[in-house]
């Protein structure tokens, strides 16, 4: 999740977050469980992955992080998360953007060296679970940044990105996003940045892509893939969500996807913990368990619900809209977050609720963060 939209990105990986503003009282409150019930037993020992996330609360500024917020990151159990570091959909400076980006990043790194530790090699999954510190993948949610040609490709390798989304919602010069109408599929630049990122060891992601280029990349690639955050179309006919066609053919070859805290998860109303279940059950019947994970498309500490804070998603809405990035299902009064998910233990909870509708516990620790530990493990080398 006013907030201008390239800070928006990196803060909260292509969300704004946002309030309940205009959710009855009365209604949130019956939403909620009360927080001891959804105790998980296995949950401090899982590895947890959000696929797409942020360790920062919403803000109206590019901010350090407070003391607040490394206290619900320690708080939250999360091992680790896909943060996006690149500037998405403004085109005209988001090299000059992601570039500061990643310097923020890496200051707030080294500033924090007990809470956070940069991952560039999904084996470092492990020590940083052993050591109780939040690790951090960098990831892109376009690709425009890269200019024209890849000649900045090992650059941005070098400074840590290892999980690169194709496209976002519009096309750009790797291939169709999931909003343009021509549906085009991918380009002959994004078979080249495609067979690149293999060669050098980083995730693929189509998350944001259209349904050509999610197919496409899928075929392209060598290595496995993700949709580090997305939803099913079977449950939500939505542009953001996956068919089942595409979930299928991204299991058969190894990749996983993410199911996000958006939306998109319903067609209208308020997206609950019970629709993000759903779309989970309905991930592992198309996928299978070892292929499906969790990606929140948020941040890790509870949304600080203020007048201010609901004024800035108002407007980030509109100033989405206006600038053609919107997908269908963004409204004002539809947030992006669940209420009865609106805590730093989110994950526990989303546990606790799937070990009550007789999941195994096996189950549940692969898509905690499991199977999303294999498929970094495996291609990020």
């Amino acid at each position: 999740m006013p907030m201008d939209s390239e800070r928006r990105q990196f803060l909260v990986s292509g969300s704004a977050i946002a309030g309940l503003a205009m959710m009855p009282r009365l209604l949130l409150a019956a939403t909620m469980e009360s927080g001891p019930t959804a105790h998980w037993a296995r949950y401090r020992d899982a590895i947890v992955i959000d696929s797409c996330g942020s360790p920062s609360r919403n803000s109206p500024d590019v901010h350090l992080l407070d003391a607040a917020e490394l206290a619900d990151i320690r708080a939250s159990g999360v091992t680790a998360v896909n943060l996006t570091v690149g500037a998405v959909g403004s085109y005209a400076n988001d090299y000059d953007q992601t570039v500061r980006n990643i310097a923020h990043w890496d200051s707030e790194i080294t500033a924090h060296p007990n809470a956070l530790v940069k991952i560039t090699r999904g084996a470092q999954l492990a020590e940083a679970k052993r050591n109780g510190r939040l690790g951090i993948f960098y990831g892109f949610q376009d690709t425009t940044m890269y200019g024209e040609n890849l000649d900045r490709f090992e650059l941005f390798h070098d400074c840590g990105v290892r999980i690169v989304q194709l496209t976002y919602n519009r096309r750009n010069l790797m291939g169709d996003g999931c909003l343009e109408p021509g549906n085009a599929g991918l380009s002959k630049l994004g078979r080249e940045m495609i067979a690149r990122m293999n060669g050098r060891g980083m995730l693929v992601d189509l998350s944001h892509c259209g349904q050509r280029t999610t197919r496409e990349g899928i075929e392209a690639s060598k290595r496995p893939v993700a949709i580090t955050h997305s939803g099913c179309a079977a449950l939500a006919d939505m542009p953001r969500n996956k068919r089942d066609e595409e979930l299928r053919l991204l299991a058969d070859r190894g990749g996983v996807i993410g199911i996000y805290v958006m939306p998109y998860l319903r067609t209208s109303g308020q997206v609950t913990a019970d629709d993000v279940i759903r779309h989970i059950e309905h991930a592992l019947k198309v996928c299978g368990e070892d292929h499906v994970g969790i990606g929140t498309d948020g941040t890790i500490p509870a949304v600080d619900v203020t007048p201010e804070f609901r004024k800035q998603f108002a407007d980030e809405i509109a100033d989405r809209q206006k600038r053609g990035i919107s997908a269908p299902g963004e409204r004002a009064v539809s947030y992006t977050f669940a209420p009865d998910l609106n805590e730093p233990l989110r994950f526990e909870r989303i546990a606790w609720l799937l070990s009550r509708r007789g999941h195994r516990d096996g189950r549940i620790e692969k898509v905690l963060g499991g199977n999303f530990a294999r498929l970094f493990d495996e291609v990020i080398a």
